[in-house]
């Protein structure tokens, strides 16, 4: 559920393995991932949390990693955001699809995957999902971007996952896509069961 009062409320569900952080989080992030992974998994979580220190600036209102085990020895990380912006434009649809072409036209990204998903709440929602060039990096990480609209009419919600573990590039998208569909406006915390545990990165569907 995003926590700003400002903000209209939004709950969703991420699946096991995914742990709800900030940027003051990161020294006990460091000595997890030395005590889990070792120096692989330092190494992808080192640009994440960089990346993660400098989203408050962008209207981002939740963050998220991820740790799934990869076969033999490892951990694949990934950092999930949600932001919400407030839109003037009137039409849902219209809002939806202007944001997930200007995604999708970012000179950041060196290939894409773009497409229309149904939501249970019948919301606009378009997805884009890739891998990104980004300036000084030492490789291209893979991002999953799904852009929907608040029922309000005046904010637009994108959801984003990213990972260096570009080889689960199909899982992460499947992962992001599953979590827009559990996307609500309303409390839905005396309907729902708490869902707790680890599992790898190809099991975690919801």
């Amino acid at each position: 559920m995003t926590r700003q009062s400002s903000l209209p409320p939004v709950w969703f569900r991420l699946p096991p393995g995914f742990y709800d952080i900030g940027p003051e989080d990161r020294a006990t992030l460091d000595a997890f991932t030395e005590a889990l992974g070792g120096p692989g998994a330092q190494q992808q979580l080192s640009p994440l949390m960089d990346g993660l220190e400098g989203l408050a600036q962008h209207e981002v209102v939740h963050t998220a990693f991820g740790f799934h085990p990869e076969e033999p020895t490892g951990v694949a990380t990934s950092l999930f955001s949600l932001t919400v912006r407030r839109i003037e434009q009137p039409n849902p649809r219209l809002a939806a699809a202007r944001a997930a072409l200007a995604i999708a036209r970012s000179p950041l990204w060196t290939s894409t995957d773009r497409r229309f998903i149904d939501l249970p709440s019948a919301r606009p929602c378009c997805l884009v999902a890739g891998t990104i060039s980004l300036p000084d990096a030492d490789q291209c990480p893979f991002q999953a971007r799904v852009v929907t609209v608040h029922p309000d009419g005046l904010h637009l919600l994108v959801l984003d996952l990213t990972s260096a573990s570009t080889q689960h590039a199909d899982a992460y998208t499947d992962i992001l896509e599953a979590v827009a569909h559990t996307l609500g406006f309303s409390d839905p915390s005396a309907h729902q069961p708490t869902v707790s545990g680890t599992s790898r990165i190809l099991e975690v569907l919801l």
